[in-house]
């Protein structure tokens, strides 16, 4: 009697994570067709209707906003994941130039259905998928392995007003290991000489971080958290005359030092 007791909890477990694996692959089938629906049907019409580029830019942009709003919605409802956002209103904000930590493979998608006219650093292979490429290229995403271009595309970007997303770690974060940064979002940063909002993400229990399948799915929904911390002013980090290089590396290893003590104060 004991052992039929037990083995209940065991099959509503085992129960449970596999409607998770199927549901969680019904959000990415939906994803990657709504990728190939955006790239080979709205986006051409975007194009053919609106001639000016920069509207049509924006216009784009503001499509992946609530397309990738809705995919989160739809990850929410079916029990994949849950949200929980902490000083939202701060990125509502114009201009900004958001550095988050890049603990799961959505990150960007989450931050992005948060604001609604923002371009971002992506990483270069999403460009040769063909469920991404439409969205990077209509939004005129700026690719991470662009050189001296990167930090140029960047800095139009952030000149015309928009919001700009960079992960300054360039990867999702390795686990178990110390946080270490790329100095391109820095080099943003303080060639623009514009303040910095950083975005602390945490998901618990972890998903879709680095070396995990999609398939593999944690003990429960993952809960991501999204705490957007007070602007950070650049002008400090240029202090005493500092150069633009020694203010890009003071900045490097301030985000470093707190990324890392973010991640200690998620894991106590």
């Amino acid at each position: 009697m004991a052992e039929h007791a037990s083995a209940l909890p065991r099959a509503r477990g085992r129960l449970d994570s596999a409607y998770r694996v199927a549901a969680t692959g019904f959000c990415f089938a939906f994803f990657g067709t709504g990728g190939l629906v955006l790239r080979l049907l709205v986006f051409p019409l975007v194009e053919l209707f609106i001639r000016d580029p920069a509207r049509r830019t924006q216009v784009s942009r503001r499509v992946i906003h609530h397309t990738w709003r809705f995919f989160v919605w739809l990850m929410r409802a079916v029990g994949v994941i849950t949200v929980e956002v902490r000083g939202l209103e701060r990125l509502r904000r114009p201009g900004l130039l958001v550095l988050p930590n890049h603990p799961t493979l959505i990150d960007v998608v989450i931050l992005v259905s948060l604001m609604p006219d923002v371009s971002c650093v992506v990483k270069s292979a999403l460009l040769a998928n063909p469920f991404t490429r439409g969205p990077v290229s209509a939004a005129h995403y700026v690719c991470n392995d662009a050189g001296i271009a990167l930090i140029d595309d960047s800095l139009e970007a952030l000149r015309t007003g928009n919001s700009l997303i960079i992960f300054p770690e360039g990867t999702r974060s390795p686990q178990g290991e110390p946080i270490k940064l790329l100095r391109g979002a820095a080099n943003v940063a303080v060639r623009a000489r514009v303040d910095v909002t950083p975005v602390v993400i945490r998901c618990e229990p972890l998903m879709l971080g680095k070396g995990q399948k999609w398939y593999e799915v944690p003990p429960r929904p993952g809960h991501f958290t999204i705490e957007v911390r007070e602007d950070v002013a650049i002008e400090q980090f240029l202090e005493s005359g500092a150069s633009e290089p020694l203010a890009a590396r003071r900045l490097t290893q301030w985000l470093e030092q707190f990324f890392q003590q973010e991640a200690r104060r998620g894991g106590d």
